[in-house]
């Protein structure tokens, strides 16, 4: 009888759980801000998240150019961008009021060069010729995924595109 007891408890405790989350309401979207290998989302309203902690979590993804050089010096913009190595900004914790309010607090995911790719992926001339030195010339976050997490439970999810909507689109 008092295993059947525990067992209700524990049933009761994760349904309450799981309805408090369902419970969360949002208000206004956060917002990003592209600014060349950075993106930062902010903002947005929430309600409802009761005490239990919330964490939001920006990853960015982006590209880079590359310019040519031929063994004359002569340089040349590379023709094809190279996809450059997603950042995170972690996991940033939304700070709820009494009543169960929060914003997102500045959340930065930068986006890093990849290993140097080779003249033949940068689209250097040649057919693919080994006498480019390849550099790097711009780096660019162009996109982001924020997602909301509350009691391991995801509550929150949007894109951002460099260039489109602040307030990006839903999942």
């Amino acid at each position: 009888m008092r295993r059947i007891s525990i067992v209700v408890a524990v049933l009761v405790a994760a349904t309450m759980t799981a309805t408090a989350l369902a419970a969360v309401t949002v208000k206004s979207v956060p917002t990003a801000s592209f600014s060349g290998a950075s993106v930062t989302v902010s903002g947005g309203n929430f309600s409802g998240l009761g005490n239990t902690p919330a964490f939001a979590t920006v990853t960015a993804s982006g590209q880079a150019t590359y310019t040519c050089t031929n063994k004359g010096g002569n340089a040349a913009p590379g023709q094809n961008p190279v996809q450059a190595q997603g950042g995170s900004s972690g996991p940033v914790q939304l700070t709820s009021d009494h009543n169960g309010r929060s914003t997102i607090p500045p959340a930065t995911a930068t986006v890093t060069a990849p290993p140097t790719p080779t003249a033949q992926q940068v689209g250097c001339g040649g057919g693919g010729s080994t006498s480019w030195t390849v550099t790097l010339n711009t780096l660019t976050a162009t996109g982001a995924h924020l997602e909301i997490t509350q009691g391991g439970s995801l509550i929150f999810c949007r894109n951002y595109t460099l260039g489109g909507d602040p307030t990006g689109t839903a999942c």
